[in-house]
């Protein structure tokens, strides 16, 4: 005999849900399946969307050619990177290619590109990815923090960048970075620099507030310079891959830059305390190890890059309401600093 729904004569019950009547069972099955297929639709277009968004993130409409310098464009395609001709006088005015890989911070050489990317969320996430010559990408790393700086060896082979993990500025004392080194060749990633034993007054140095940032590579791919910061001092250091160390040579240098001919040292030093206008762009000589204050006397904030043996290119607050722009001064402190790009950062001379 078939039990039927309390109050409807000869209507069969469903199992778990008493009372529930065959016609309306069927409702509640499809009804499920219905949700289930919705769901998995749903996911499986996020999923797509957000690849082609990151696919789109990446694209180029160029690739790395000589003689061109490419920069991050804070005007027309706005967070893209662009590019202009690197060679004769500077053209601020001249019309860009645009329709480079979307990226914070940027740097190119040797037909490798470096591509350091910030996206919104809860939590917001970042990335470095590596680019080959037709900046299409060949690499993708997750990365924690607030992307700072991007460099590239000559050779493309060795690529290190730096996260602020928190605060968002060297002018203070509450920061923390993380800097990272990629062998594109073997495809070894150093996560953090920190692991790299120091040498500092002569001897094996150990505390805890020690940070690392603004690499930049001999053309042998193995030495390499950097800023260390540790007890409210900052020194340069050079490291050594192969042996795994870094010696600090001098106080005071930050954000080293390594000319192309690898003679001399561009930097930021100190040179008055606090957080207003803290920094000078300077040049040292390392066969002489002096230095030389450069033309430039504003205050830059940057990792400088060499356009050629004899100009330095960095990024300054803009004017007329931009957010920044992009100067060039001679690396021996004679003439004036120039407007090279208006409305762009992280410049990148490819030779």
């Amino acid at each position: 005999m078939t039990e039927s729904a309390p109050g409807i004569p000869g209507t069969p019950g469903i199992p778990g849900v008493p009372g529930a009547p065959r016609s309306l069972r069927s409702r509640i099955v499809a009804i499920s399946v219905a949700a289930a297929v919705l769901a998995g639709v749903a996911v499986a277009y996020t999923l797509h969307a957000a690849q082609r968004a990151q696919s789109a993130d990446t694209t180029s409409e160029f690739g790395l050619d000589r003689g061109h310098l490419y920069f991050r464009s804070t005007e027309a395609g706005a967070g893209r990177v662009a590019r202009l001709p690197a060679s004769g006088k500077a053209a601020p005015q001249a019309a860009r290619t645009t329709g480079g890989p979307s990226c914070e911070r940027f740097y190119a050489a040797g037909g490798t590109g470096l591509c350091l990317q910030r996206r919104s969320g809860i939590p917001p996430k970042s990335y470095a990815v590596v680019l080959d010559d037709k900046l299409r990408e060949k690499r993708r790393i997750a990365l924690t923090g607030i992307p700072n700086r991007a460099r590239v060896s000559a050779s493309g082979r060795m690529l290190s960048w730096t996260m602020f993990a928190t605060g968002d500025s060297y002018a203070g004392s509450s920061f923390s970075t993380r800097t990272s080194i990629l062998d594109t060749r073997t495809g070894y990633l150093i996560k953090n620099m920190e692991e790299i034993p120091l040498t500092l007054d002569g001897r094996r140095y150990h505390a805890p507030d020690v940070n690392y940032w603004g690499v930049t590579f001999t053309k042998d791919d193995n030495v390499f310079y950097a800023t260390v910061s540790t007890k409210g001092k900052t020194y340069l250091v050079r490291g050594d891959m192969k042996k795994w160390a870094a010696t600090a040579l001098r106080e005071n240098v930050e954000c080293p830059a390594l000319s192309p001919d690898d003679t001399r040292l561009a930097f930021k030093k100190r040179v008055r305390e606090g957080t207003r206008d803290p920094w000078r762009l300077y040049v040292l000589d390392l066969r002489t190890m002096r230095e030389r204050p450069l033309a430039e006397r504003r205050n830059v904030d940057d990792q400088a890059a060499w356009l050629d043996d004899g100009t330095l290119a960095y990024a300054l607050p803009g004017e007329d309401g931009r957010k920044q722009d992009i100067w060039a001064t001679p690396a021996d402190g004679s003439g004036k600093p120039t407007l090279r790009v208006r409305g762009g950062s992280s410049p990148a001379a490819v030779r």
